[in-house]
């Protein structure tokens, strides 16, 4: 129980320290999101758990085609707020969007990759 719950708090400090950076510099809180964290981190957990370095492989590769899906949120929203869109309903398409895309790739990708 003591392993998940700090699994949980390094994961929630991580959201933590990004939001408070991006309040102070944008592009440092961009810098620190758009590093592969939260996947560095399921690849730690995957391992320490089960040592499965297969599975950790097929999970990256698996995170490689599906963050070509995740690029149409970063596309969508600045667009959408741009155009003077709110932004819940900004997110809220943009989140609708970039569903669209992970259904679309997946279906694409479906069979040829394991």
């Amino acid at each position: 129980m003591t392993y998940y719950i700090a699994r949980v708090l390094i994961s929630a400090i991580l959201i933590v320290v990004i939001s408070e950076v991006a309040k102070r510099s944008s592009l440092a809180g961009a810098v620190i999101a758009s590093l592969p964290v939260v996947s560095i981190l399921a690849f730690l957990w995957i391992y320490v758990d089960t040592g499965d370095v297969q599975r950790i492989a097929e999970l990256s590769q698996q995170i490689f085609w599906l963050v070509l899906a995740s690029l149409v949120l970063f596309v969508t929203l600045p667009l959408l707020i741009r155009n003077d869109y709110s932004f819940l309903v900004a997110l809220l398409l943009s989140i609708v969007l970039t569903s669209g895309g992970y259904l679309l790739l997946v279906w694409i990708l479906k069979g040829r990759v394991t």
